[in-house]
């Protein structure tokens, strides 16, 4: 009985084998398929480079929208027209989100008054009650606003967090980087907008 029990386990694994191949065959054809979607995506924003000076064909307006600041104060985007705007959406508990907060606390420092607004939307559950202690710990001063789901779809559907557009003064979108970057980054784009006449 024992000897047949064997057998029987010994015919099972060329068909358990030949399953776990399916499987994996599958699942690389999806990565790959979807992998090449999200390169898709990003390409469909420019991407930041020399040629950021000129507006490229395929720019696209930024979506507008209300949000609560941390005090429950409404803010529009359309308030910053005519500003260079950094827009973030971000979470406290995300390292690479809080890795980029202090450049983005020195590039405001040092180009808010040349005419660009950094805007954080905060996409944490607990809105006010986790950024506001964060706030203060980190001295973030500049604007965060509040998020929610409407205003993740209206730019695309956020699918990993830091996302960052960069917006020139027409409102246009010019720019998505999903991910960490360093600051050097959004002041290279920051220099070239302030360049476009």
């Amino acid at each position: 009985m024992k000897r047949k029990n064997q057998k029987n386990r010994t015919e099972l694994l060329p068909i358990i084998g030949f399953i776990i191949l399916i499987f994996t065959i599958g699942y690389l054809g999806y990565t790959a398929k979807n992998a090449d979607k999200i390169k898709a995506d990003e390409e469909s924003y420019s991407t930041i480079g020399t040629a950021l000076a000129s507006v490229p064909s395929d720019s696209k307006p930024a979506p507008d929208f209300e949000l609560p600041d941390v005090n429950g104060r409404k803010v529009k985007l359309s308030n910053f027209k005519g500003k260079i705007i950094i827009l973030d959406f971000w979470a406290t508990w995300c390292p690479p989100c809080r890795a980029e907060i202090p450049g983005f606390i020195e590039l405001y420092k040092k180009y808010k008054d040349k005419g660009v607004e950094i805007i954080g939307i905060s996409l944490d559950e607990g809105g006010v009650k986790d950024v506001l202690p964060f706030m203060k710990e980190f001295g973030i001063n500049y604007t965060i606003l509040i998020g929610n789901y409407k205003v993740t779809q209206d730019y695309g559907g956020i699918r990993g967090i830091p996302t960052t557009f960069v917006i020139d003064r027409k409102g246009n979108i010019r720019a998505k980087y999903v991910g960490y970057r360093p600051k050097e980054v959004f002041e290279r784009d920051i220099i070239m907008l302030l360049n476009e006449k």
